[in-house]
């Protein structure tokens, strides 16, 4: 019991943690999302290796080597993520990109059943059903005020970590962790391309992007997360993961004054009442499914 309040409080403080992405993003004053990304991945490679390489004694290059070539895909589909992720954040506010990004669950639920014939139960297919409804809400909005383009990445963004969490169910046997450096390199080459060799960036961007990486994304983020989650129900990741979703636009709202739309409020409402029913109906059926994979780039 104590270690299952214990798991608790570490998600809790992860989600918290993580919610802080917007505001950092809002706070950086010139560098670009490419340098951005290429800063932030270089911290979170540098934690995520370290941190593994000393819980496995040293053992780093015979995990990353034992990842097989679907952990390879789950490596690439970790580098897109994070930029498809500020680039929304870039073109849309940080409540749409969130709100989009929480149906991660759902949209899991789907490919799953898709991908993998995994049963889906009732209230999945309702909550599938209400969720999309929340997107199209936003989405539609997006093409009234010129924010379709953040939207669709936000989307992008969900896809992406929903076909990197099937991938990680239908290989359980295999530890996936090492992906996420493995991601982290591939956004530094694509964005070291992207850049075209331009990383110049001033002190306190620079500041800003390592905290992002190494603290938010790679200590609470992932190794953190991961090590909590393994003690709980996915229900209750999953909601305990509501936290950041609904903290991420407070603190822009804060702190920058970014207020969101009615609109973006009701489709975010919508999405979140869908993954919100969805978890506790696992819960009263007393489901133990493995946790996902934590959602947010």
């Amino acid at each position: 019991m104590a270690q299952h309040r214990f798991a608790i409080l570490l998600i809790t403080v992860s989600s918290i943690a993580f919610s802080f992405s917007g505001l950092l993003l809002r706070e950086i004053q010139a560098a670009n999302v490419w340098q951005i990304n290429f800063y932030r991945s270089i911290a979170q490679t540098l934690v995520v290796f370290v941190l593994i390489a000393a819980v496995n004694r040293g053992a780093l290059l015979q995990l990353v080597g034992r990842v097989g070539r679907y952990g390879v895909l789950a490596a690439l589909l970790q580098g897109i993520l994070p930029i498809c992720f500020i680039v929304s954040m870039s073109n849309t506010t940080v409540a749409n990109t969130l709100f989009v990004i929480s149906a991660v669950p759902v949209i899991t639920a789907l490919l799953a059943w898709v991908l993998l014939g995994e049963r889906v139960r009732p209230s999945t297919r309702v909550a599938i059903a209400v969720a999309m409804a929340g997107i199209a809400v936003m989405m539609a909005e997006g093409m009234a005020v010129g924010s379709l383009f953040g939207n669709a990445m936000a989307l992008a963004t969900a896809l992406l970590f929903s076909i990197f969490a099937v991938i990680v169910r239908a290989h359980r046997a295999v530890n996936m962790l090492p992906t996420i450096g493995l991601g982290s390199i591939v956004t530094c080459v694509i964005c070291f391309a992207v850049t075209g060799h331009d990383l110049t960036v001033s002190l306190h961007d620079l500041v800003l992007c390592l905290i992002w990486g190494a603290v938010i994304a790679g200590l609470f983020g992932n190794i953190l997360f991961i090590a909590a989650a393994r003690h709980l129900a996915a229900a209750e990741v999953t909601l305990l993961m509501l936290t950041e979703f609904v903290l991420g636009p407070v603190w822009v709202w804060l702190f920058v004054n970014e207020v969101p739309t009615a609109y973006t409020l009701l489709g975010g409402a919508v999405v979140l009442s869908a993954v919100t029913g969805r978890a506790l109906a696992d819960l009263r059926r007393g489901a133990r499914r493995p946790p996902p994979p934590k959602p947010l780039p």
